[in-house]
C-alpha cells in the first residue's frame, strides 16, 4: 500500500469517532470561555498605559491618519480644495491637486500599535498633464459630488456616485478609488463622505443593539442573520450576554453555525463578511470589541488568503492604511482552521487543494510581512502550509459529518485553548 493509500485510509474515520470523545461536558468548556473573558477584560482596564496613537510616538517618518469629521467640516475642506486650486489656476502654475501617495512602498507598519499606517507623502494630479488629466476631472467631480451629499445630509452607495457620471468614471473601480484618495486629502474617514457601500457583512447571535432608532435582537433574525448596516454611526445600545465574538471568513459557515444555534449553546456572537472585508463589517467589528469588550476569535480558511483577510482585520489593508486607526480590531485570535490541523483532525486528502503557484507567492509574500514575523505562530503555519502545498477550505471538515463544525471541531479547539 502506497504511503497516501495508508495516510488516506488511517485518517479518513480517526475523527469522526476519536475527537467527540475527547469532548469534555459543555459546562467546561464554558467555563474556560469564562476566563478567557475575565482575562480580556482585566487586559483592558488594567494595563499599563502604551501609545495608541501616532502621534504619542517619536518616528522618524511623518505619517498621515483621518478623523470622523461632521458633514459641515467635511464641506469647508472641500471648499478650501477647491479655493488653493483656483488659486494655483490664478497665479499661472495651474490647474492641479495635491493627492496623498497610497502606493505599496509608502505604507509602514508600526509595531507599537500593531497596524499599518500611511507615510505623508503626496503627489500632483495635474490636469494638464496627459497622464493625470482624466483622474484629475474625476477627483474634481467626486469633490464635488461629496460636497452636495454633505449639503442634504443624506448618504449614498458607491454604486449610486458611480452612476452620476458613467462616461467620466468609465468602470466603478476609477470612482472607488479616487473616493479613498479624496477622503484622505481631506483627512476624514470614508465614512464622513457619506458615501457607503451596499450591505455585506451579516451578525446573529447574542446582541441587541439600535439601529438608526429600531430594536434589533440578532437572535430572531434566522439562519441569513441581519445584515450590517452600512451606517455605523446610526448604530447604538449595544447589549450582550456572549462570551465571544466568532469571527468567520465564509457564508457558507456562518450559515451552518447559525442554523445549528451554535450561539445558544455557547453564548457568542457570529460575524462574517461573507469573504474579504468590508468598511461596515470592519468598523462593526470594533465597536462591539471595544464597547462590549470581548474576546474575538477566528475561523478562516487553510489558505494564504484566509490569513489574508484576519490580517485586514487585525492590522489593516495597504489601501486604506490611512484609515487604519479606525478600522482595526487588535488581539483577534486566531482559531482555524490552521495547515496544522489538517494532520491533526485527519482530513481527508481528497478534501485538501494543492496550492497554485500563485497561493505559494501570496503565502511567501506573508512570510515578509512585518505583522507575520512578530507572530512564532503564524510564521510556524504558513511555513508548513507552503512545506505541504496543500490548502483547505473551512468546509473539508463537512466530510466528517454537515456539524462536524459546530458539534465537534469548534468545542475541541476551545476546549483546548488552541488558537494563536
Amino acid at each position: 500500500m502506497s504511503d497516501k493509500k495508508r495516510r488516506l485510509k488511517s485518517t479518513s474515520t480517526k475523527p469522526a469517532t476519536g475527537f467527540k470523545s475527547r469532548l469534555q461536558p459543555d459546562s467546561a468548556i464554558l467555563a474556560i470561555l469564562e476566563s478567557l473573558l475575565a482575562s480580556t477584560r482585566s487586559a483592558s482596564t488594567s494595563k499599563t498605559p502604551t501609545a495608541k496613537s501616532l502621534s504619542d510616538l517619536n518616528l522618524s517618518a511623518t505619517c498621515r491618519e483621518v478623523t470622523d469629521l461632521p458633514p459641515s467640516s467635511v464641506r469647508r475642506a472641500i471648499e478650501q480644495t477647491i479655493l488653493t486650486a483656483a488659486q494655483s489656476i490664478l497665479s499661472g502654475r495651474g490647474f492641479s491637486f495635491s493627492v496623498p501617495s497610497r502606493a505599496s512602498s509608502n505604507q509602514l507598519y508600526v509595531p507599537e500599535l500593531d497596524r499599518i499606517v500611511l507615510r505623508d507623502k503626496s503627489s500632483t494630479r495635474s490636469f494638464s498633464s496627459l497622464p493625470t488629466v482624466r483622474k484629475s476631472a474625476i477627483t474634481a467631480r467626486v469633490l464635488h459630488l461629496i460636497h452636495q451629499l454633505c449639503l442634504k445630509n443624506i448618504h449614498v452607495t458607491k454604486r449610486d456616485l458611480f452612476y452620476t457620471d458613467v462616461k467620466l468614471f468609465g468602470d466603478q473601480s476609477q470612482s472607488d478609488t479616487v473616493l479613498d484618495d479624496v477622503s484622505c486629502m481631506l483627512g476624514c474617514t470614508r465614512n464622513s463622505l457619506n458615501v457607503v457601500a451596499s450591505e455585506k457583512g451579516v451578525v446573529v447571535g447574542r446582541l441587541v443593539f439600535t439601529d438608526d432608532g429600531d430594536r434589533i435582537d440578532c437572535t430572531k433574525m434566522g439562519v441569513g442573520g441581519k445584515a450590517i448596516p452600512p451606517n455605523i454611526d446610526r448604530v447604538g445600545g449595544m447589549e450582550s450576554d456572549a462570551l465571544f465574538i466568532l469571527l468567520v471568513e465564509k457564508d457558507a459557515a456562518f450559515m451552518r453555525l447559525a442554523e445549528d444555534r451554535f450561539y445558544n449553546r455557547f453564548p457568542c456572537i457570529i460575524v462574517t463578511a461573507k469573504g474579504q472585508p468590508d468598511v461596515a463589517t470592519r468598523l462593526f467589528l470594533k465597536k462591539m470589541k471595544m464597547e462590549l469588550r470581548l474576546p474575538v476569535l477566528a475561523l478562516v480558511d487553510s489558505d494564504p488568503y484566509g490569513l489574508k483577510i484576519l490580517s485586514v482585520y487585525m492590522c489593516g489593508s495597504k489601501n486604506m492604511s490611512y484609515d487604519s486607526g479606525n478600522l482595526t480590531t487588535p488581539d483577534i485570535k486566531w482559531l482555524g482552521v490552521r495547515p496544522s490541523d489538517l494532520d491533526r483532525y485527519g482530513v481527508p486528502e481528497q478534501c485538501r487543494l494543492p496550492m497554485t503557484d500563485q497561493d505559494v507567492k501570496t503565502g511567501r509574500d506573508l512570510l515578509e510581512e512585518e505583522f507575520v514575523k512578530k507572530n512564532a505562530g503564524w510564521v510556524e503555519e504558513l511555513e508548513l502550509m507552503l512545506r505541504t502545498r496543500q490548502k483547505a477550505e473551512i468546509q473539508a471538515l463537512s466530510s466528517f459529518g454537515f456539524q462536524y463544525l459546530s458539534d465537534v471541531y469548534l468545542p475541541l479547539k476551545i476546549q483546548q485553548q488552541d488558537w494563536l
